[in-house]
């Protein structure tokens, strides 16, 4: 039996290295300064609607967020938007009834009850969880020790990806064309072959993405004045999404800071406790 097993192994061990793995294309995700991140940031009201406007005017012609519902407009701690201006958005999309006519069904002006629509195309992912799904630090040797430091990264994958659409590498000229648009920041699409060296690796970063370039700067006008270059405007946009994928992150940084304020508090007191309770008794010895 045991000779059996050794056997065994001996040839899946052969079996695996056959073949070496192809190199992981590398990507290349900025650390954008984002100011909900530590344990003490929270949510910039004016960038949640300036990316809510983004989303409005561009995202959504294709993603959809079937997972948030309008009402959380006005939520403290998103976007915030004013009862009155929160409604007036939301009968701007339309929604199936199928308890309308009979039961027949049809649409109606959205109410604040109702979820975004979800994504008209169907190689268009949905974008409610986009911001958690996605980590945009790894390393070091995908050990995910940047993470402790970093955190995920998603809202900084985002925004590199959508500033992250650059002219094919000079490489990539050389062999047969391929589709889609070369973006530094996603590594999941196709990859040039001439861009890979003799010994496997890859020469440039990143890979093609079926997705064209959703944002080119001054797409949009906000009515604050903030900034509308390709970097900013990325930004803001994902700062919408990281809400959408975490609308309570500012509540549950409170409540985490209120429990670790109430246990250091604890603490003191059974120490100081234990220190009564024994003092009289350390004595006599």
């Amino acid at each position: 039996m045991f000779r059996k097993l050794t056997l065994t192994a001996a040839a899946a061990l052969a079996l695996s290295t056959v073949q070496a793995p192809a190199a992981e294309i590398e990507t290349v995700i900025t650390d954008f300064a984002f100011p909900f991140e530590g344990p003490f940031g929270s949510y910039d009201q004016l960038q949640l609607q300036r990316g809510l406007q983004v989303y409005t005017e561009v995202c959504s012609a294709c993603h959809g967020l079937d997972l948030v519902a309008f009402r959380t407009l006005a939520d403290q701690g998103g976007p915030g938007l004013p009862e009155d201006q929160m409604r007036a958005y939301a009968e701007f999309y339309e929604v199936f009834d199928p308890e309308l006519f009979d039961g027949e069904g049809d649409f109606r002006p959205a109410t604040p009850a109702d979820h975004f629509p979800g994504s008209s195309l169907s190689n268009a992912p949905d974008l409610s969880l986009m911001a958690k799904a996605r980590a945009g630090f790894h390393g070091p040797a995908g050990t995910g020790l940047a993470q402790l430091v970093k955190g995920m990264g998603g809202a900084e994958y985002i925004a590199s990806l959508l500033s992250g659409y650059v002219d094919e590498p000079e490489c990539a000229l050389d062999g047969e064309p391929m589709d889609g648009y070369y973006n530094v920041a996603f590594a999941a699409g196709g990859f040039p072959e001439s861009c890979i060296d003799e010994h496997g690796h890859h020469m440039v970063p990143g890979s093609y993405i079926a997705m064209a370039p959703p944002l080119y700067g001054d797409d949009v006008e906000f009515a604050d004045g903030a900034a509308t270059d390709l970097v900013s405007v990325s930004k803001d946009v994902s700062a919408f999404l990281m809400w959408t994928a975490e609308p309570k992150l500012v509540a549950r940084k409170q409540a985490g800071l209120t429990g670790v304020l109430f246990l250091t508090v604890l603490s003191v007191l059974l120490y100081l406790t234990n220190k009564r309770l024994w003092a009289p008794h350390k004595k006599k010895h």
